[in-house]
């Protein structure tokens, strides 16, 4: 499709390794810079958080425990269960290594941003305070000018750098050109008033992206995709329901989302982890080889590491491509230096920013490193990312590799013909629940077969997949309608180690239907049940979230054009955000083109516009850190060096029930 080559080609330039080096080097001299600050979030952090330092009389919306709710009720979610699930699936056990460091390392990002977002957030209204990188970069660029030209200089570096990667991924000098005109651009408005208007409206602007692709459009697809496949819900019946529940809770503004966000992240996060805790205690004895594999797969044959190799539905992956997919889902997951977080956090009633900071950085800790860590050991001790296949043609004759329709001798394309399907193995319809004498399969459910072809550059290996949707006609009798795959090499089928041939076919469990398949594994039904419930409330509690930084953004925009033009202006983006989920659920459904194929059909397809909202605001935000960072960690270090003082002195810590509920300390 034209449209996915071109978001692709983007997202190469957004997401190149590049950006995760900056990322890397950013985390770590925060790191240091902060003389490890993580230590101070998991000390200072949760006193914070127990309420000992809350103040009535601070200005803000709601407490310190409320905020880091509304935080993590965005960051703790489907990326948790959906989001691990795609990295182990494509990069295998590596991911997680990267997804620990990422966790790491985030936890100074995030305490960086957030104090910075403190530092400049806009409390005109005490009661409803506004923040986030926009106001950082607008009020920050005006109150100090001698950052403007470094602001300037920084976004002009960028903008090149962009332009010169887009050289290599468009083959076309018009990415440098554009690159150039910005740089010139940015260089120019630094000798202006406005350039932190500019540069926090460029900011908005991908935060909306973000907010529409990674906060709307992520949650509602696997949301429809879950309940359809275990409990054949139409899509466009779950896009309603989530469209629903999601307007009545934003229509209620921050205190609302703050109430609900406090309520359900310690409730879901509570029973997802005993949930995974009792998997894994049925499989205690695979935990240190699945942590041995996570670390040496993880890691780069110089320093003894190993890349993951074919077996069963994993098709292998190297080192970088192992890498790659770590860092992406953990950021995705965490939301670290993404500039997200700090509008929640902006609301938080106090006046040390450094206090809402050092809170902060317990959310990449609690998101990443806890509960993204229970998910990956789950799926790896399950043997869930390289099962066999779920049924395999019993004879090779009968399956045939040929030239698809509109195949050319330039573009040489590929697919299946293939018998009706068997019916699934015993082990497969014992995981499944499946009746007794049915076949086991899903009407509309995709699978995929493996064949040997060209060399995918990202997994090293020449192994590739043929995907197809499973149908059955009034005969009750199943079959596939298969894709095509592009390959100069002609397709032959995989051999076994064993030296027989791989004719299995076998489910695709994409995103939040891995993970779930990996519980039924252990115990059947378990999954069907806990990720389809986890997975509704992750979402709701995402999607409100995000949809407050979408509104945040708007607000940047018009709140100088009045109070009621500023009101009603979000009260439309609230019904726009609510109707974008029942859309992306009928992007789901299959129903597009001659094939009827779904828009977003595989977990390649969503991780796509996934990624787009998250390089966007990655490569807005870095900038932004960096050229505040001296004054944020100035900030920091000022705090804790009179954190001894009467006046920092905690008082007794208030009723969790209190703390939960957001009642003032007396």
């Amino acid at each position: 499709m034209a449209l996915n080559d071109f978001i692709n080609s983007i997202n190469g330039v957004l997401f190149s390794d590049y950006t995760v080096y900056a990322l890397l080097i950013t985390g770590l001299v925060f790191t240091f810079w902060s003389m490890f600050g993580q230590y101070r979030a998991l000390t200072h952090g949760v006193q914070v958080v127990r309420g000992k330092y809350d103040d009535k009389d601070d200005p803000g919306a709601i407490n310190h425990f409320q905020a880091l709710s509304a935080a993590l009720s965005a960051t703790v979610g489907l990326g948790n269960i959906a989001g691990v699930a795609v990295a182990v699936a494509l990069g295998g056990p590596g991911a997680i290594f990267w997804m620990w460091i990422i966790g790491i390392l985030g936890m100074s990002l995030k305490m960086t941003e957030v104090t910075q977002s403190m530092m400049y957030r806009n409390t005109d209204d005490p009661d409803n305070p506004h923040g986030g990188p926009m106001f950082v970069v607008k009020k920050g660029l005006a109150e100090s000018k001698s950052l403007r030209l470094p602001a300037g200089i920084a976004f002009a570096l960028v903008s090149i750098a962009l332009g010169w990667l887009g050289n290599d991924v468009f083959s076309s000098s018009i990415p440098l050109f554009v690159g150039i005109a910005l740089a010139v651009m940015f260089v120019g408005l630094a000798f202006t008033n406005i350039s932190g208007h500019v540069i926090g409206g460029i900011f908005v602007v991908t935060l909306i992206i973000s907010a529409i692709t990674g906060g709307n459009m992520f949650q509602a697809w696997n949301v429809a995709d879950i309940t359809f496949t275990y409990f054949q819900v139409p899509q466009i019946v779950t896009g309603v329901i989530l469209t629903v529940l999601v307007g009545m809770v934003i229509l209620g503004g921050i205190k609302r989302i703050g109430a609900v966000a406090g309520r359900i992240v310690p409730f879901m996060c509570a029973i997802y982890i005993i949930a995974a805790l009792l998997v894994l205690s049925m499989n205690i004895g695979e935990i240190p080889a699945m942590l041995g594999l996570i670390v040496k797969s993880g890691l780069p044959d110089m320093l003894g590491g190993s890349s993951a190799d074919a077996s069963g539905a994993f098709l292998g992956g190297t080192f970088g491509y192992a890498a790659m997919w770590g860092v992406k889902r953990a950021l995705f997951s965490s939301e670290a230096g993404q500039g997200s977080s700090p509008i929640a956090h902006s609301a938080a009633k106090t006046n040390e920013p450094v206090r809402e900071g050092v809170v902060a950085g317990l959310e990449p800790f609690i998101d990443t490193i806890v509960v993204c860590t229970l998910t990956a050991l789950v799926i790896l001790s399950t043997g869930a990312y390289n099962r066999d296949a779920e049924s395999e043609f019993l004879d090779a004759s009968t399956v045939s590799i040929v030239e698809a329709e509109g195949s050319t001798a330039e573009n040489p394309s590929w697919t299946l013909e293939t018998p009706s399907l068997p019916i699934m193995s015993a082990d497969a319809r014992r995981i499944r629940k499946s009746a007794e004498n049915t076949a086991g399969w899903r009407d509309g459910e995709v699978v995929f077969f493996i064949v040997a072809a060209d060399e995918d550059t990202n997994t090293g290996r020449n192994l590739r997949k043929i995907s197809g949707i499973v149908k059955r006609d009034d005969a009750d009798v199943w079959s596939a309608n298969w894709d095509t795959l592009d390959s100069v090499l002609v397709p032959a089928f995989r051999q076994k180690d064993d030296g027989t041939t791989d004719l299995g076919i076998y489910g695709d469990y994409a995103g939040a239907s891995m993970t779930a398949y990996a519980f039924d594994r252990q115990f059947p039904g378990l999954g069907k049940w806990l990720v389809s419930i986890a997975a509704w409330l992750f979402a709701l509690s995402t999607m409100i979230s995000w949809s407050y930084y979408g509104e945040q953004g708007i607000y940047y925009f018009v709140g100088n054009m009045g109070d009621k033009f500023a009101k009603n202006a979000a009260f439309i983006y609230k019904i726009i955000y609510a109707l974008l989920i029942l859309f992306t659920t009928m992007l789901a459904m299959p129903m597009f083109g001659p094939d009827k194929k779904a828009f977003i059909a595989t977990d390649h397809e969503l991780d796509m516009w996934t990624t787009l909202g998250l390089g966007v605001m990655l490569v807005a935000n870095i900038p932004i850190m960096w050229i505040f960072a001296a004054k944020s960690m100035k900030a920091y270090h000022e705090y804790f060096s009179r954190m001894g003082g009467s006046h920092d002195t905690p008082h007794d810590a208030p009723s969790i029930a209190d703390v939960v509920e957001g009642k003032d300390v007396e």
